[in-house]
């Protein structure tokens, strides 16, 4: 379900202040009812009518993008940065980041139009992994992995990895290659947990997320998600639904 004046702006009928004012103003209906509270919340499935027009739909479309360092996770920027919808410009639709990846991270993002599917995805209830591969100045004691699975205090903000290992180590340059799972997805969350250790990261990559990879692809390419793909992610989070 997504708000009525969220789903009017999608289709590019207006923008959501004047889709609020739209509809405070008696202009939308919902499945033939004329509709003035801001709250109401619609599916794919209700009939949306703006000034008497039934709003467009999109045919929902999936993608995923193995996104560089130095791209923002967003469909614009106001600093005339490059962002993840830059790299697929064949794509008609309005899709957008589900969730998002710091500016200096690499890896595995999702793109939709889908409003349902990637709320589903984003709540940490629902435990999708989201795998990421960090390269640290120091190396982590065991311990102080085990800190990040039992959870920490960050600026006030709780955060836990799901799992945390290191995969190899540098003994001459100090440096270490720790594997770390995520259900959440709090900003910056992987680099603020290392920061609080005293081990900042010099590198990070998301190369999961659920059971889709980046095999065979290298950074800014990008491909349409397989519809079994697209069931698996919607029955992985479903089935993880405490």
């Amino acid at each position: 379900m997504e708000r009525l004046q969220k789903v009017i702006a999608h289709a590019g009928v207006a923008s959501r202040r004047k889709a609020e004012k739209l509809i405070a103003e008696g202009k939308v209906k919902v499945n033939g009812k004329t509709v003035t509270e801001l709250g109401t919340k619609v599916s794919s499935n209700d009939e949306v009518e703006v000034e008497g027009v039934p709003i467009d739909k999109e045919q929902p479309v999936y993608y995923l993008l193995y996104k560089p360092r130095g791209v923002i996770s967003s469909v614009s920027d106001d600093k005339g940065r490059k962002v993840v919808t830059d790299y697929l410009p064949e794509v008609e639709e309005r899709i957008f980041p589900i969730g998002r990846l710091d500016y200096d991270t690499s890896g595995l993002i999702l793109l939709t139009n889908d409003g349902e599917f990637a709320n589903l995805l984003m709540h940490p209830k629902h435990e999708v992994d989201k795998v990421y591969i960090a390269k640290t100045k120091g190396i982590p004691t065991k311990e102080q992995l085990q800190q990040l699975k039992k959870g920490m205090s960050v600026d006030g903000e709780y955060l836990k990895a799901v799992h945390a290992k290191i995969m190899s180590t540098d003994a001459k340059k100090n440096t270490a290659i720790v594997q770390i799972i995520l259900h959440e997805g709090k900003n910056r969350q992987v680099r603020r947990m290392f920061d609080a250790l005293g081990y900042p990261i010099d590198k990070l990559k998301r190369e999961r997320y659920g059971m889709l990879d980046l095999k065979g692809m290298n950074a800014g390419d990008a491909r349409p998600l397989k519809p079994f793909e697209v069931k698996q992610l919607r029955q992985l989070a479903e089935e993880n639904v405490k």
